[in-house]
């Protein structure tokens, strides 16, 4: 297969990927291999998503270049193909079925390249009785066990964003998945479809719970365990100014320097006396209440003690330690984390900020030796100010609702899910 001819800029430079526009997890795992080189192009449908921010705002899509196809119209699927059978990795969300409607089925693709490996990105999986239904990362989290882990037990357990099953039991997966097979294509000339599901990858992520609770080291119940808040020296405790502290202290040398720069005596219960935790507990919130987050950030500085502030994501990028490693850089006036993980030989960067959609048909069009995405593109210009499902067939990651044919539903009749936030006072 030719290498791509835009610059390299991490491992991943030469490997060419189309990523079908969705939402959530597809995307963010586009953008981790578009960040570490790939040439990442992604295919956009006229009127955008209504699901997502703002185009340029979105730093997901940085670093990858978009085109604009309409999958629905008669040359549609054609230009996919085309793309398809220049590219190493093809990545879709579309609900089980949409692809192969649409005409771009791995069927297709594998005909026109039978290298070509084919990710597919879902909440529920490509098989199963809900395959079909739709949901979200919290309903995928749900049915696994791992939403059951977090929160207080008496009060309803909280959302993780979309950070557990999006984009650690999805977009993670999906990529090992793709990379892993790639490399088999490139050592066989077989390509295959990764089937990867937030179910199967969420579930995966708790592997040595499962294990301790079958050894009897884990109970099957929020906050009674050493990891999930039940222990009270893993968990975090308010300040005196309303902010809080993290404390993970649970080696005995790192405990023993805990409880002394705490300075609650030797009065408290033993750690090993697990039906005093509680008394621990009440010990160590109490004189946490004492002083301000940033007074015990000061006082726990240098220590190996274990303790952190909890930050912003606001305030994340000016930690010392953060920004003296480079976590977080600066691109178009965007705050926003840099490329992880790093690599000694061919580091990787921002290179260019979040693809507008249809903003590189020409470019694509010529490097990847598709001319006629030039002229699909003239049927399909951008439309400033529309917006269509955030996926063909529905709302969520692959798993969505409506059939093909129906009129786009406007999923936000009361308004877009990212309102703007008004600038916060100095």
């Amino acid at each position: 297969m030719a290498a791509a001819t835009t610059p390299g800029h991490g491992p991943l430079g030469g490997v060419r990927v189309v990523e079908l526009a969705g939402i959530g997890p597809g995307p963010f795992a586009a953008m981790l291999l578009a960040d570490l080189g790939a040439d990442v192009v992604r295919v956009d449908r006229p009127g955008g998503s209504a699901l997502a921010p703002d185009p340029a705002h979105d730093v997901t899509h940085r670093n990858k270049r978009s085109v604009i196809v309409d999958l629905k119209s008669p040359d549609g699927p054609a230009r996919v193909l085309d793309l398809a059978a220049r590219a190493d990795i093809l990545i879709e969300g579309y609900r089980p079925g949409v692809a192969e409607r649409l005409g771009v089925g791995p069927g297709p693709c594998h005909a026109r390249n039978p290298r070509l490996v084919y990710g597919r990105m879902t909440g529920w999986g490509q098989q199963g009785p809900l395959a079909r239904r739709a949901g979200h990362d919290i309903t995928y989290l749900a049915l696994t066990g791992t939403l059951g882990l977090i929160g207080r037990p008496d009060e309803p357990p909280p959302p993780p964003a979309n950070l557990l099953g999006d984009y650690a039991g999805g977009s993670l997966y999906l990529v090992v998945g793709v990379l892993a097979a790639l490399h088999h294509a490139r050592a066989t000339g077989t390509g295959q479809v990764v089937d990867a599901a937030i179910v199967d990858g969420a579930s995966h992520l708790a592997a040595m719970l499962h294990g301790m609770m079958a050894a009897g080291h884990w109970q099957d119940r929020r906050a009674a365990n050493l990891l999930d808040g039940g222990c009270p020296f893993y968990g975090t405790y308010e300040t005196a100014d309303g902010r809080y502290m993290a404390v993970g202290a649970l080696e005995q040398r790192f405990y023993d320097e805990f409880l002394d720069l705490l300075g609650v005596g030797d009065d408290v219960p033993a750690r090993e006396d697990t039906a005093r935790w509680g008394e621990l507990r009440e010990a160590v919130a109490t004189r946490f209440k004492t002083r301000t987050r940033d007074e015990w950030a000061a006082l726990f500085e240098g220590s190996d003690a274990c303790v952190a502030p909890v930050l912003s994501l606001r305030e994340a990028p000016r930690h010392p330690h953060l920004a003296a490693r480079g976590t977080f850089t600066d691109h178009g006036g965007i705050t926003q984390p840099a490329p992880a993980p790093r690599f000694s030989a061919t580091p990787a960067a921002v290179r260019t900020g979040p693809a507008r959609p249809g903003a590189d048909t020409a470019d694509v069009a010529r490097d990847w030796g598709v001319p006629a995405l030039l002229r699909h593109a003239a049927a399909d210009a951008p439309q400033d100010g529309g917006s269509s499902e955030a996926h063909p067939d529905g709302a969520s990651p692959g798993n969505a609702g409506r059939q093909d044919g129906d009129p786009p539903p406007d999923p936000h009749p009361g308004g877009h899910p990212f309102p703007a936030h008004p600038p916060r006072k100095a």
